[in-house]
């Protein structure tokens, strides 16, 4: 079992991120494609990808694939697969499906026939009929694409995005993956000034502070296969272990979070506490009209409000119209904004540089980008 095969998935949008977070860790064997990125490792990879991922959704490992065009195919195919290479006896191994574009559409019927091709090749290894399944817990998944299966079991258990710091939430909160996300696609760097205006309560300045002091996301949860019998502990803990000797607590941050709902910045202030970062980060009380920066260069990274319901709309575009206004001094700066209003630029008062389309959840937003001009380096040998 020296090389594995993993794969990171990835909202729409994100899949080229994700590639480059997975190349970071050394993993240089990743291919891209819709909604997830694949590449080839070893065991010790599952431990570094949960921990350092940063914008995957989660981390799966991919145990084989093959043509399926008949339930019977799909049920010897499945059989074939070294299953209890990874599934103890033990094992707690439910199975989940879609079914995209191809003959096999029924997804019940094919969770039911995975799982009986996985029960059948455990009777041959562990002989026995009938099986428990009280020990660690294995989420297969059967994923049919243009008849194509590919069955793989879920590294991560709980999504990526738990990181383990918020565990309260205000209205209309972004995932953590998305924030990380948006700070990696702006051209912010942990020496320059970072604010977000409407903060919330402060996912994309605690991301982009664990960005930038390189703490691992997820060093403060579980994952799934941390009790599989197959991945020694010792690899865990050594995993661990580097993340904690990586973190560049020396760094000094200026991020500010910044909101006029003073419960959201309670919240911000806590949620900041629980990721390890109290005093990391500014935050403040303070409307979007009042927004002042002394610096000359600097980023603004921001979720404002969309105006999903009708009565809301007004407002929200008469917000977009204020940040256009009160940014505009800011010429120097880099602004990016996602919001899913279609009329954003227009209201804002100008096109932006870039745009990106992401997904919200499930809103389908733009990722609106005004990089500004590059700061002049202080010393030419860094």
């Amino acid at each position: 079992m020296e090389q594995i095969e993993l794969i990171a998935t990835a909202a729409f949008g994100l899949e080229a991120v994700v590639a480059r977070e997975v190349r970071a860790l050394g993993y240089e064997d990743a291919t891209v494609e819709d909604g997830k990125v694949t590449f080839r490792a070893d065991l010790r990879a599952i431990c570094r990808a949960n921990l350092w991922l940063r914008s995957a959704d989660r981390v799966l490992l991919k145990i084989g694939s093959f043509p399926a065009t008949t339930f019977e195919e799909l049920f010897q195919g499945t059989k074939r697969l070294n299953w209890p290479d990874w599934l103890p006896k033990n094992a707690n191994f439910p199975v989940q499906g879609k079914s995209v574009r191809s003959g096999l559409f029924s997804v019940p019927d094919c969770q039911a026939i995975v799982k009986k091709a996985v029960v059948e090749k455990m009777k041959n290894r562990y002989h026995v009929e009938w099986f428990k399944e009280d020990g660690p817990r294995y989420s297969i998944e059967v994923a049919l694409l243009k008849d194509i299966a590919t069955l793989t079991i879920d590294t991560s258990g709980p999504g990526l995005h738990k990181r383990g710091y918020r565990k309260l939430t205000g209205s209309a909160p972004i995932r953590e993956t998305l924030a990380a996300a948006l700070v990696s696609l702006s051209v912010w760097r942990p020496e320059r000034v970072l604010i977000d205006p409407m903060c919330g309560s402060g996912t994309i300045p605690i991301e982009a502070a664990l960005i930038g002091l390189n703490m691992a996301p997820g060093l403060n949860r579980e994952f799934a296969s941390e009790s599989w019998p197959v991945i020694p502990q010792k690899l865990w803990q050594e995993a661990r272990r580097e993340a904690r000797d990586l973190i560049r607590s020396d760094r000094t941050l200026t991020i500010r979070g910044t909101d006029i709902d003073e419960e959201a910045l309670s919240l911000a202030r806590y949620h900041a506490r629980e990721a390890g970062l109290e005093g990391r980060i500014h935050w403040q009380r303070l409307p979007v009209s009042e927004l002042r920066a002394r610096q000359k260069y600097g980023c603004i990274i921001c979720n404002p409000p969309y105006g999903e319901r009708l009565e809301d709309i007004p407002t929200v575009e008469g917000l977009y119209r204020e940040m256009g206004q009160i940014f505009k001094p800011l010429d120097t700066w880099s602004i990016y904004v996602i919001t899913a209003h279609p009329g954003f630029e227009r209201l804002f008062g100008r096109p932006a540089g870039r745009k990106r389309k992401l997904y919200n959840g499930r809103i389908q937003c733009n990722f609106y980008q005004y990089p500004g001009p590059r700061p002049p380096r202080r010393n030419p040998e860094t």
